[in-house]
């Protein structure tokens, strides 16, 4: 006989452990007991020896699907002579460092139930239990009880609280469980946010909102992690109106439909796609548009992909079963406001944009947008890790002290570490908008609060100018650490595969503060997580106007051609459409160096040649002209554009002038767009390559990181990686933390949190 001790770290609490722990002991004639506490699950277990190791041997190898334990730790105690086996209350301790769970898609039996008119809560919305439903977007607190949720709102009624007691049950401690009888319910507003009703005893609020989606009305719909904004994929017209009043001109919507047969009508789905699509976080995931699909055009207008997703909630099913093809589903908000949340909120933001609100009193505690991702190189990747992951954590392959760090301006995100973890918040947005800045410090508080963390430090961009950064500096009260912009897209992707050792980094973006306070974006670096040199970049080029070059590619067109000929050749025709006289003043501007910024973005190398090829002299969202670029491409272009690569000191310099001289040339000669974009994507992958090895040859390094929002790119991607990996380089790319500025403070963190160990 034997007496152990267990305590089980991980996602571990909201995901039915403790009764498997239960049923599991009673299997193997065990006593002893189980509990929650602010660590995450403590057993204790005693009975044979054989016994014990098929009880441990179970515990990882039959655990609930949605838990995730990080670690497991045996200690033998004095045996007590105990009978039976319980499930105790939770426990409270000094050393908190429990895991919420990600919300998660309704599971296979409760679906079931839904559908089913003999259950109890057939057609119940909110219909879940210990293995589905929301977790992170409804906590309040730690341990993860019903009193620390905002379902402690609602009086479990019998039959439900005789569920949740009952360890057999799948729905034991189940926090969200509840019923039409006892839980939260639909509602349907009117815009100015009076209830629709009817004397028809049968009035439904669900029946009413398909109606009304189905006559091409706007509907805003409380989710998950905030409201949407929905309407009827097949009408043009309803998603033109929707583009109208949503201030959103062309920047893609998000598709939702019932299961992945639908999916195929209208899209091409690969099995690695269909993978994505079905996982229980359900991502918004990139697939290419089948030609002969019947939805509108305006959900994605000049791009090759819909962003699609399948049903999540409960009310998802309900809404799509039998009567859509797809839904647009969009993020409840005008152009660069965070998601809508809060009911009254939601309705006077979004009053001039929706018809009626389907709505429910179910509070959201934390606002979590929906998370997309595409498939590249035969592997997933996060271009926004939101609802689903958050806040699972990343496993560090070193300790370090605890920090918070802050992020970027754009595509927001945070990250607190605790001893060998790292924990992203959901995407937060661009910090330049009031009301996402205030989402930033909420995220913060919350995020600090449910992991009981209380950083030493905090990691913050170079840029004086960042919100992030002001607030480090100015609010925050700890000790900072600045972290240069692309060293942090190194050490993030670095972290996220546990590499200690040096590697190569090319890291292409928009923008960067350089430590020569100049704009960085086309990088070769060698580093690690701790430091790095900057060993090349692109040759610098002015951005005329500062930030207004990053909405108007022409000003980058521009730069190129004064850089190469000095003026603007009589045969390229893209600037008819800008104002002579602003023509003249910003030529003059950047011939002089007046508000024309140094910069070495490849961002920017990507606009010029997006507006030389007239795909976009004015973008309406961040990357729209790159995005173009891309989508035009023909892929199977191998043909490179001359390009110049020299030194300068110890910094290899590409100078990409000759490449676009010879654009120019290509486009008088009348040489398709399709090929010259192919050829512009082929050269960079060639160049990448040449200089890899010119620095392999430096530094016997055959280790090389792609990271930053130009990898988001996949054609661009999959070349770099098929010419590197046939040179003999490992190449590491990002997966499960975005290559763009969402993975950002993963990397400050674990630069900051290094840099400090004594």
């Amino acid at each position: 006989m034997q007496r152990q001790k267990i305590i089980i770290e991980g996602i571990v609490q909201g995901v039915g452990f403790r009764p498997f722990i239960y049923q599991l002991a009673k299997r193997f004639g065990l006593t002893g007991s189980v509990c929650n506490d602010t660590r995450g699950v403590m057993i204790e277990v005693e009975g044979q020896v054989g016994a014990l190791h098929k009880f441990g041997t179970a515990i990882r190898s039959e655990k609930p699907p949605l838990a995730v334990i990080q670690s497991l730790n045996t200690q033998e105690i004095p045996i007590h002579g105990t009978t039976g086996f319980e499930i105790l209350q939770s426990r409270v301790d000094e050393t908190r460092r429990v895991q919420i769970a990600p919300d998660t898609f309704v599971c296979d039996d409760c679906l079931q139930e839904l559908f089913d008119p003999a259950d109890r809560r057939y057609h119940y919305p909110f219909i879940n239990c210990t293995n589905c439903g929301p977790r992170y977007t409804i906590v309040t607190g730690t341990p993860y009880d019903r009193s620390l949720t905002t379902m402690a709102e609602f009086q479990l009624c019998d039959a439900c609280q005789a569920e949740y007691d009952d360890p057999t049950s799948r729905r034991f401690h189940a926090q969200p469980n509840a019923c039409s009888d006892c839980g939260p319910g639909l509602r349907l507003l009117a815009a100015k946010g009076q209830p629709v009703t009817r004397e028809d005893p049968r009035f439904d609020p669900l029946s009413e909102a398909i109606s009304r989606l189905k006559k091409g009305q706007i509907l805003a719909i409380k989710g998950l992690g905030g409201y949407h904004l929905a309407v009827d994929a097949g009408n043009q017209d309803a998603v033109l109106e929707l583009r109208r009043r949503k201030q959103r001109d062309e920047k893609p919507f998000a598709l939702m439909t019932g299961n992945l047969e639908t999916v195929r009508r209208f899209a091409r789905v690969s099995k690695d796609e269909a993978r994505l699509l079905l996982g229980v976080e359900r991502p918004i995931v990139l697939l290419q548009k089948r030609a002969d699909h019947k939805l509108a055009e305006s959900i994605s207008p000049a791009n090759r992909y819909f962003g699609v997703m399948l049903p999540y909630t409960p009310l998802h099913f309900l809404l799509l079963q039998d009567d859509f093809e797809a839904l647009v589903m969009t993020s409840a908000n005008l152009s660069d406001e965070p998601i809508a949340f809060e009911d009254d909120e939601a309705c006077q933001r979004l009053g001039e944009i929706a018809d009626a609100f389907l709505i429910h009193n179910r509070r959201i505690h934390t606002r979590t947008d929906d998370s997309i991702a595409r498939v590249m190189a035969d592997r997933p990747l996060l271009l926004r890790r939101s609802r689903g992951f958050v806040p699972r954590a990343v496993a560090l392959s070193v300790e370090s002290r605890s920090v918070l760090a802050v992020g970027a301006e754009l595509k927001n995100t945070i990250c607190l570490t605790r001893g060998d973890r790292a924990f992203l918040s959901q995407h937060i947005g661009d910090l330049k908008n009031l009301e996402v800045y205030d989402s930033f410090k909420q995220t913060i508080n919350h995020l600090q609060s449910i992991l009981e963390v209380r950083p030493e430090r905090i990691a913050h961009d170079l840029h004086p100018d960042y919100y992030s950064t002001r607030y480090a500096i100015e609010e925050s009260g700890l000790p900072t650490v600045a972290v240069q912009h692309h060293h942090a897209h190194l050490a993030s992707c670095l972290a996220e595969h546990g590499v200690e050792n040096p590697a190569i980094g090319v890291i292409f973006d928009g923008i960067g503060y350089g430590t020569d306070g100049k704009i960085w974006g086309g990088e070769f670096l060698v580093g690690d997580m701790k430091s790095y040199e900057r060993v090349g970049h692109f040759r610098y080029l002015p951005m005329p106007g500062g930030d207004l070059a990053t909405k108007e590619p022409w000003r980058m067109a521009l730069s190129c051609l004064l850089s190469i000929y000095g003026e603007i050749p009589d045969n390229v025709k893209i600037f008819d459409s800008i104002a002579e006289t602003e023509l003249r003043l910003v030529t003059q501007a950047t011939r002089k160096g007046i508000n024309a910024p140094l910069s070495s973005s490849c961002g920017r190398l990507f606009d010029a040649v997006a507006s030389l090829l007239d795909l976009r002299q004015k973008v309406s969202f961040e990357g729209q002209a790159a995005m173009q670029l891309e989508m035009v491409a023909d892929p199977t272009q191998t043909q490179s554009y001359t390009y110049l690569l020299s030194q300068d000191a110890d910094q290899i310099i590409f100078d990409p002038r000759p490449l676009v001289a010879e654009i120019v040339v290509d486009l008088e000669a009348g040489v398709s767009t399709a090929l010259i974009a192919g050829r512009f994507h082929a050269s960079l992958a060639d160049m990448i390559r040449d200089v890899c090895c010119q620095i392999r040859q430096q530094t016997a390094l055959s280790q090389v990181v792609l990271s930053g929002g130009v990898f988001q790119n996949a054609l661009l991607t999959e070349m770099t990686l098929e010419r590197l990996e046939r040179s003999g380089f490992k190449v590491f790319t990002h997966s499960l933390v975005p290559p763009n500025d969402g993975g950002i403070s993963l990397g400050q963190a674990v630069v900051a949190g290094l840099r400090h160990i004594q």
